[in-house]
C-alpha cells in the first residue's frame, strides 16, 4: 500500500479553478493507477478521474470531461488534478486513491477497487 495526502483545495467562485495535489509515499507509487473521488454532502462518494501508472490513459466521468484534467509525475510521487470551470455542483470532499493495475473504465470508477485512499481535501464553489 501507499500513504496520499492531499492538498490544494479551498473556496472558489463558480468559473474558477482549483489544483490538487496527492502525495504519495512508498516505492512502489509507479506501480499504482491513481485515482480521484468525491463526495458531496448526503451523497454516495463518486468516481472524477483516473489515469495510469505510465500517465498514458485515463478515464474521466462525464460530468467532469473537458473541464478536469488528471496527471502524475512519477519522479515526485504525485498525482494532480486540474480543475477548470468549476461549478457549484463540483463541491464536495475530494479523495485520492491508488490501485495496482489498469483495467476497465467500470473497474477503474468503482470505489472498492482502491486499496489506498487518503484524507480527502475540501473544495467548495461558490455561486
Amino acid at each position: 500500500q501507499v500513504q496520499l495526502v492531499e492538498s490544494g483545495g479551498g473556496l472558489v467562485q463558480a468559473g474558477g479553478s482549483l489544483r490538487l495535489s496527492c502525495a504519495a509515499s512508498g516505492r512502489t507509487f509507479s506501480t499504482y493507477a491513481m485515482g480521484w473521488f468525491r463526495q458531496a454532502p448526503g451523497k454516495e462518494r463518486e468516481f472524477v478521474a483516473v489515469i495510469s501508472w505510465t500517465g498514458g490513459s485515463t478515464y474521466y466521468a462525464d460530468s467532469v470531461k473537458g473541464r478536469f484534467t488528471i496527471s502524475r509525475d512519477n519522479g515526485k510521487n504525485a498525482v494532480y488534478l486540474q480543475m477548470d470551470s468549476l461549478k457549484p455542483e463540483d463541491t464536495a470532499v475530494y479523495y485520492c486513491a491508488a490501485r495496482r493495475g489498469w483495467s476497465s473504465y467500470y473497474r477503474c470508477s468503482r470505489d472498492d477497487e482502491y486499496d489506498s485512499w487518503g484524507q480527502g481535501t475540501q473544495v467548495t464553489v461558490s455561486s
